[in-house]
């Protein structure tokens, strides 16, 4: 599989414009003054369908040719990539199908059929995703599969979000030290490192994971995908894919200065400092970058740092827990 660079990100820049959302980097006083940085959110949770996968799934389809368009697509997802290229795909006039866990949020389902695709739900304790994916794939031939990181466009589009924040960055004459992006399969930190790498070389890049959900941070320590013990059970329902992919893997691992883990209770207290400080709504698998920046995890003091909050599709009653730390 071909490795994306950067080049790529900008053409995927320009494949999506008018179609993603140039979303804000929000920035508040109470934020500085907890890290004692300047920190930059990237507000990817004002993207459409709620968080940064949009960027990817709308390059790949807009890829297709006319016969692969009128074929279809088929995707798995445990609910945001489920949602953008549920909703890429529609506005392509593309028909979708999309594999789901049975467990995965009730919100991130309904929406996934809202925006118009058919959803195959299966249970991710005692099946496999791919597996599934590749059965539902026989059913339709000749539809695409539109993977949620392991294609070069997708990683492409993901980028995008790291291209935005270094150009909106540079427009006020700053050039970030540090980025914070959230780690599951790979492909947005893939898109973030290629992107630094680029523009803002001298920046250190993180990637953040839920503390028991570590497979990258061991990766990255043993040299080769490490895999998690379970895939289900989670708080950061969006962070939980079993390994790294190969093609991010490959891109991740001699680019990434360090990786980081976050506790539940670290998760929901950036939940809660988001919505009271920044006014956003953010899910826990996208704030965990946040979560990082907050509890100190690396001394920021005197720096320039960009976080990438990368979704913002949460069920009520585990923002309701978040909340509670407001007080």
């Amino acid at each position: 599989m071909r490795t994306p660079t950067f080049d790529d990100i900008e053409d995927a820049a320009r494949q999506i414009d008018g179609l993603a959302v140039q979303t804000p980097l929000l920035r508040s006083d109470a934020l500085d003054e907890a890290t004692g940085a300047r920190v930059f959110v990237k507000a990817e949770p004002l993207q459409r369908t709620g968080s940064f996968k949009f960027r990817g799934a709308s390059n790949r389809i807009l890829r297709l040719t006319a016969e692969e368009k009128a074929r279809g697509v088929v995707a798995y997802s445990s609910g945001n990539h489920a949602q953008a290229a549920a909703k890429a795909a529609t506005l392509m006039g593309v028909k979708s199908v999309i594999v789901m866990p049975a467990d995965a949020p009730k919100l991130k389902i309904e929406a996934t059929r809202g925006y118009g695709a058919e959803v195959v739900l299966y249970d991710r304790t005692h099946e496999v995703r791919e597996e599934v994916a590749a059965r539902v794939l026989a059913e339709h031939p000749g539809a695409t599969l539109v993977p949620p990181f392991e294609d070069p466009f997708i990683i492409a589009g993901q980028g995008t979000a790291a291209l935005e924040t270094i150009r909106t960055l540079a427009q006020q004459g700053i050039t970030p030290d540090a980025v914070f992006s959230p780690a599951s399969g790979g492909g947005l930190m893939a898109g973030t490192v290629l992107t630094f790498e680029a523009l803002a070389p001298r920046a250190k890049r993180y990637a953040v994971e839920p503390a028991e959900f570590d497979d990258m941070a061991r990766s990255m320590v043993s040299g080769r995908r490490e895999t998690n013990t379970r895939t289900a059970g989670g708080l950061c329902d969006a962070l939980l894919t079993p390994t790294p992919g190969e093609l991010t893997f490959s891109i991740n691992q001699s680019r990434v200065t360090g990786m980081l883990t976050v506790t539940d209770e670290e998760v929901l207290r950036a939940m809660a400092f988001a919505f009271r400080w920044l006014k956003l709504v953010v899910e826990p698998g996208g704030c965990v970058a946040l979560a990082a920046v907050l509890a100190g995890k690396v001394d920021l003091k005197g720096q320039a740092v960009a976080v990438i909050a990368s979704g913002g599709n949460v069920d009520p009653d585990v923002f309701a827990r978040a909340l509670a730390y407001t007080a």
